[in-house]
């Protein structure tokens, strides 16, 4: 396992969303720890298109359960998603775009920091 307070750019780990609160542990960040089986490292900018796939996938981030505190993601919100989640959606095709310096370095043992980069929204050209 890597450093859980460090980003995909090797700084500071910094929040994804508080609204909807996401995070394994429910804290805003995509902190990676052991008890993260899943890896919900990927810090992601959800899409209708993305929304659509993962629910075809088995996954549906969209309906809300109340029971659990899920508000149901919609267009635009920050989410973090499982890196294996995310190349999966990358090889179809729909890989949404990510925040990286809300991407936990955890994400890497799955994912390309090449690929990452292609799709990061806080990246300058």
């Amino acid at each position: 396992m890597q450093d859980l307070a460090k980003n995909v750019l090797g700084g500071v780990l910094q929040p994804c969303s508080l609204d909807p609160l996401t995070g394994f542990f429910r804290t805003g960040c995509c902190q990676v720890t052991e008890e993260d089986a899943g890896n919900h490292g990927v810090c992601i900018v959800a899409t209708a298109e993305f929304l659509a796939f993962s629910k075809t996938r088995g996954n549906d981030l969209s309906t809300p359960h109340p029971e659990f505190d899920f508000p149901g993601l919609k267009p635009g919100d920050q989410w973090c998603l499982c890196a294996a989640r995310w190349q999966e959606a990358l090889e179809a095709g729909m890989a949404p775009q990510v925040l990286l310096a809300a991407t936990s370095t955890a994400a890497l043992e799955v994912v390309r920091l090449a690929d990452l980069k292609r799709h990061a929204v806080d990246l300058a050209a």
